[in-house]
């Protein structure tokens, strides 16, 4: 069974918002956010670690190009008919970012907030990745991953390995952007090591309607880096999704 917690409404009527981690992140990895950020909303937050990461059962089997494919129209549909969870606003960061955009094409989706998503595969992000393999083999890496994964190892070189294949520099999730009709909000280090701001370019030449927030100073992962920021954005965005304040009403998505 995968990990997940519930973090209880205070607002009833809002659409739940289902946390998506990154590529190496689990529950644990998202720290305080998810309560900070149903604490502003008054949503509901469920947060879940996919398959191999946190204490989720292990990956049987190497990771394919279309794995996000996978967890986006397969693995997320089914967990959230198991939760009972309909149209959900998607918060994804990175890896969950990319899974939040797949998803949203194809299923109901109340909105989409996205930190450093991917939708093709650059030079930067080979380059970056291949460092973070030279991280993990000479530095202390490998345990401070151990205190998020019950798996770790086999959790990174499931991550690590496929980014790294050659046949992934194909990965190319433009095509489906043009069919996502919810809205957007995409907030992006400028800083970012593992993508360039082209990834912003390609969401809104697809969804124009998208929000951006552009944050200096920061690197791939906002919530960290500046939080308040994060935070506050995502806050705006849902209010503004509601028609109202973010503790009245039922919203208009």
């Amino acid at each position: 069974m995968l990990e997940r917690i519930w973090i209880p409404a205070t607002c009833p009527g809002l659409p739940v918002i289902v946390m998506l981690h990154e590529g190496l992140g689990s529950v644990s990895h998202w720290k305080d956010f998810p309560h900070r950020l149903a604490a502003a909303t008054g949503a509901a937050v469920f947060v879940y670690s996919r398959s191999g990461h946190g204490n989720s059962p292990r990956l049987d089997q190497p990771r394919t190009v279309g794995y996000m494919h996978h967890e986006a129209e397969a693995e997320l549909p089914a967990l959230l008919r198991e939760e009972g969870i309909e149209r959900p606003v998607l918060f994804g960061h990175s890896d969950g970012a990319s899974i939040a955009l797949i998803h949203a094409a194809r299923f109901p989706t109340a909105a989409l907030i996205l930190e450093a998503p991917h939708v093709f595969v650059e030079d930067l992000t080979i380059a970056s990745i291949a460092k973070v393999k030279t991280t993990y083999q000479t530095t202390d890496l490998p345990q401070r991953l151990g205190r998020h994964h019950a798996h770790a190892d086999t959790m990174f070189w499931g991550w690590n390995d496929i980014w790294l294949h050659p046949d992934f520099r194909t990965w190319n999730i433009e095509a489906c952007l043009g069919r996502i009709t919810c809205p957007v909000l995409v907030i992006q280090g400028e800083d970012d090591e593992f993508g360039t701001l082209a990834q912003i370019e390609a969401i809104r030449a697809k969804i124009p309607s998208a929000q951006t927030l552009i944050l200096p100073d920061c690197g791939h992962a906002p919530h960290r880096a500046h939080p308040e920021s994060t935070l506050t954005t995502a806050v705006e965005f849902i209010t503004r999704l509601t028609g109202q304040g973010t503790h009245h009403g039922v919203p208009r998505f």
